[in-house]
């Protein structure tokens, strides 16, 4: 059938009034902290296929638009009016990538055949496992992150599985709290097949599914008019985590970006082997896997603000994601911390566009966005608390127009803070302090935006602490075009005084009554040469308490004669060479580069391809542990280990 241009924006904006209502309905009536405040959750609505037609404009997580529930429906052998599927398994259908995700959707059916489906998901802060909040870069296997569920059936024709939900419950730290998200979860779907019903009675149910066909179809047109804009060429990029397991050594990502006309090839190879943390990200190898591609949807939003959010994104894009990498990791590889190393994907892909069209393109966001959970004991009530406290988000990088929003980039813009009322309401702690960090932002022509800091002080012992996603203590956020990388992040047990503990990435801590904890996330990458930046707006940054006096000369130069501003000293301190190179990484990145240099990664990634997948990690820290005791002895290490390949079977 022929659908025209209007009809056809009539139809879309039913869709996504479908996701937004189910957001609402989910959003008012949940139970946890963690979806009710934080909104670490979607909604959207997909056709008979799987895949994501309509996302919500303004609530939950922005990483879904290009989901495909394809190979997890398939596990299903039959739907029926009524039915609710779900699974939360990491390693079935690759839809859940983490275990505390639990994925549901219900098939909407019409006359008997299926026409689509209404679906998401939610995190719940506890689904079991091996520590409070079930997330830990400590953890090894999968098994360890909690009870795991492949595709299945919910309800049956409207009947809820008693059996299977007694199973979840009996095995999370809060069922409670999980039971309650569940409820909302279900009303949200319940929700959602009201208004797709409503369209199915406006379009048809022929008219729906076509039109559902041509808004993939529209978003694929606008994904490859925006690739035609970008000049075509092969750009390299990488970007490290700092550390592949606890203590370890630097996890690598890397990717080349080779745009040809209206497609793009996005190849991760040279990325670090699967790893024996739980960084890794269970993509399948699926060459359209939405989590690679967050940070495309981002580039491709700014460029084409009016784009559709639908699956149709992903279809002039072919990811190469090498088996065994940790972008694509054999079970049972633990995948719990994969937030962080998706943090990084972005962070990669804003730097190869960088690299293509640097006037578009900001400096790297903090790349860190640390989820607080306390498990403690009310001592009012003698009942134990399990909530997440708050997201630790940094700055954005600075902007080609603007400087970087504070305390709000765009590795997770989409988690919402919690009040701190709300949270001294409902978990037993003392919040000292959250705000912004000064001196955090990258300096550049357009400032990166700052870093959040939280303290707080526990009342109870035995207090557990969780803050997953920790990352940037070392690898800075960089800056591009002449400006500066922000500054890196920390964590600290009892700041100040003489029981002081600096913790870095460690993510589990057990504190004692009056223990004081403090965190911040890193700053935002500045952008652009920062002598260029407009004196009084250096100013105001300093009576503002964002940019410190000393900061301001030294990295701005401009001096200060109480609040006004020296014209003649600043004139002078601002005649020095502008910053050198494409991008500013830090001293501690440059001096990793300058041992592990491109040349050596390429002979490593080609060294580890020709290993069994069980010894490529091994093999990588066996690897950076010589070349750390003989920095100047490259050949003879890689030498070395090629010459034990015989002995390994």
């Amino acid at each position: 059938m022929t659908i025209d241009k209007v009809t056809l924006q009539i139809m879309g904006n039913h869709l996504r009034a479908a996701a937004e209502t189910m957001a609402y309905t989910l959003y008012r009536t949940a139970h946890s902290t963690f979806v009710k405040e934080t909104e670490d959750f979607t909604t959207q609505v997909t056709d008979a296929a799987g895949m994501c037609v309509a996302v919500p404009m303004d609530l939950g997580a922005t990483w879904y638009p290009g989901i495909n529930y394809g190979r997890a429906l398939a596990m299903i052998e039959e739907y029926e009016p009524g039915d609710v599927a779900f699974t939360n398994d990491p390693y079935s259908g690759f839809v859940a990538t983490h275990v505390p995700d639990l994925h549901m959707w219900k098939p909407i059916f019409h006359d008997g055949t299926l026409v689509c489906f209404a679906a998401g998901h939610i995190h719940n802060t506890d689904m079991g496992g091996a520590v409070p909040a079930s997330l830990s870069r400590a953890l090894t296997e999968v098994h360890q992150e909690g009870v795991r569920f492949p595709p299945m059936k919910l309800y049956r024709r409207g009947v809820l599985n008693e059996e299977l939900l007694r199973v979840m419950l009996l095995n999370v730290r809060k069922p409670e709290q999980n039971r309650g998200d569940l409820q909302a979860f279900i009303g949200a779907l319940n929700t959602g097949e009201r208004k797709l019903r409503a369209a199915i009675d406006k379009f048809g149910a022929d008219g729906l599914r076509e039109g559902m066909a041509r808004l993939l179809d529209y978003a694929e047109h606008q994904a490859r008019e925006v690739l035609r804009s970008i000049p075509d060429g092969e750009y390299f990029f990488s970007d490290y985590a700092d550390e592949d397991a606890v203590d370890g050594q630097p996890c690598r990502v890397a990717l080349t970006l080779r745009i040809a006309g209206d497609a793009a090839v996005l190849d991760f190879t040279g990325s670090d082997p699967q790893l024996t943390s739980a960084l890794n990200v269970p993509t399948g190898g699926d060459p359209h896997h939405t989590l690679l591609l967050v940070g495309v949807y981002y580039v491709l939003c700014t460029l084409e603000p009016r784009i559709v959010l639908n699956a149709g994104l992903t279809r002039p894009f072919t990811c190469v994601v090498p088996e065994g990498t940790v972008l694509n990791p054999h079970p049972p590889a633990a995948v719990g911390m994969r937030s962080l190393t998706c943090a990084r994907l972005r962070s990669l892909i804003f730097g190869a566009f960088g690299l293509a069209i640097p006037e578009c393109m900001p400096a790297a966001p903090a790349g860190s966005s640390s989820i607080v959970n306390v498990m403690t004991t009310d001592n009012r009530t003698h009942r134990s608390v399990l909530a997440a406290v708050n997201p630790i988000v940094g700055g954005a990088g600075g902007m080609p127009h603007r400087d970087g929003t504070n305390g709000s980039g765009a590795d997770a813009a989409y988690l919402k803070n919690t009040p701190v009322e709300i949270t001294e309401a409902e978990v037993p702690i003392q919040i000292l302090r959250y705000g912004l960090l000064p001196d955090s932002g990258g300096a550049g022509r357009w400032r990166g935006g700052l870093a959040t800091a939280l303290d707080f002080r526990v009342a109870a012992p035995h207090t557990r602490i969780t803050a997953r996603n920790r990352d940037r203590c070392r690898f800075r956020p960089w800056g591009i075009l002449g400006g500066g990388p922000g500054a890196p992040s920390d964590f600290v047990l009892n700041p100040g005084s003489p029981r002081e503990r600096v913790l870095g990435n460690t993510d589990t801590v057990t504190l004692e009554p009056g223990d004081v904890i403090h965190i911040h996330s890193p700053g935002g990458g500045g952008r652009g040469n920062p002598l260029e930046r407009e004196a009084e707006r250096v100013a105001l940054d300093v009576q503002r308490g964002y940019v410190s006096r000393e900061a301001a000369a030294s990295a701005y130069g401009v001096i200060l004669d109480g609040e006004r501003i020296d014209a003649a000293a600043t004139a002078r301190a601002r005649r020095r060479p502008p910053p050198a190179g494409h991008f500013a990484f830090g001293p501690e990145r440059e001096a990793h580069e300058a041992v592990w240099t491109a040349e050596a990664y390429a002979e490593l990634t080609a060294l580890l391809a020709g290993l069994p997948v069980h010894w490529r990690f091994f093999v990588k820290t066996k690897m950076f542990e010589e070349m750390a005791a003989h920095p100047d002895a490259v050949g003879r290490v890689f030498a070395a280990v090629r010459a034990g390949y015989e002995e390994i079977p």
